[in-house]
């Protein structure tokens, strides 16, 4: 058995998260791997990027140590390679390229900036083979803090792919028209059809907490009607309410209500009755890409 360490860094719009994984091999079996670190860090970039056109300073400067405690912790865990995307805020970013630049030089950290294909490519390379079942048709959506990716499966395997650029940060800070929204139902209408049953799988920090909200075990799916349930009984909340009684952090308080809306409506105009959520995203398909390429 050989047990190697990687690591992937998420930068997105709401948060940036460090996932380190331990990738154990071993002869005449699959390699497994196992979540070994995860570290999520609130600077939300998306408010700079969308509001303002450009990251701030004070932003950049947390962004580095970030960035810097980052490089530490995968030194101390014995991480061999790592993968560091940005997505839709330094993507929108005039200054995104220089902030990237920046951060190499002070904490070393190579950064790659993605466009929204990239991403879902990059997403639908996570392993999937324990909710998809072959018989099946289901959109996968990805909602993040600046876009969110959907993703068509088919027979097992993913045929279409769509990024939008819509998210909780833009929503948040009124940045997304009607017609964006009718353009996602028309896509999803239009690619679906009338006579195919089909089913969703979630992906992103705030389906998963909806999932842990439920109370459900890992592997049962959310049900449409409890999740509109549970989007009136947010929405009924004050901002303040939702930390102080439900816990949540300040950074997924206000977050979660405009994520429960895009998942509602792409049940609504899916006609999907169930949301399989099975915690998987970005970061652990940046693993399995890092890890196949020198395979």
């Amino acid at each position: 058995m050989v047990i190697r360490k990687f690591a992937a860094i998420d930068i997105g719009s709401n948060a940036i998260r460090l996932l380190i994984n331990n990738v154990i091999e071993q002869k005449d079996r699959p390699t497994l791997f196992k979540k070994s670190e995860l570290v999520r860090v609130p600077v939300r970039l998306g408010e700079d990027a969308f509001l303002r056109g450009a990251i701030s300073d004070i932003s950049l400067k947390r962004l580095i140590k970030t960035m810097q405690s980052f490089d530490l912790l995968m030194q101390v865990y014995g991480v061999e390679k790592y993968m560091a995307c940005a997505t839709s805020a330094l993507r929108d970013a005039k200054n995104g390229r220089e902030i990237i630049e920046r951060i190499q030089q002070e904490s070393n950290i190579k950064i790659e900036i993605i466009d929204g294909k990239r991403e879902a490519e990059i997403i639908t390379s996570t392993d999937l083979k324990d909710v998809i079942k072959t018989d099946r048709l289901y959109l996968y959506v990805d909602v993040g803090g600046g876009s969110t990716e959907f993703t068509i499966f088919d027979k097992g395997a993913p045929v279409l792919s769509r990024s939008f650029e819509i998210g909780t940060v833009r929503i948040l800070n009124n940045l997304v028209t009607e017609t964006v929204w009718d353009d996602i139902k028309s896509w999803i209408i239009s690619h679906i059809g009338q006579d195919r049953q089909l089913e969703i799988i979630g992906s992103g920090g705030n389906i998963n907490k909806l999932h842990k909200m439920s109370g459900r075990k890992i592997g049962q799916p959310l049900s449409y009607i409890w999740l509109n349930a549970q989007y009136h009984f947010l929405n009924s909340m004050d901002y303040e309410d939702r930390i102080a009684e439900l816990g949540l952090n300040q950074d997924r308080a206000d977050v979660i209500i405009p994520a429960t809306k895009i998942f509602l409506n792409a049940a609504k105009w899916s006609r999907a009755k169930k949301i399989h959520v099975p915690k998987i995203g970005l970061a652990d398909g940046m693993i399995k890409t890092l890890y196949y390429q020198e395979a």
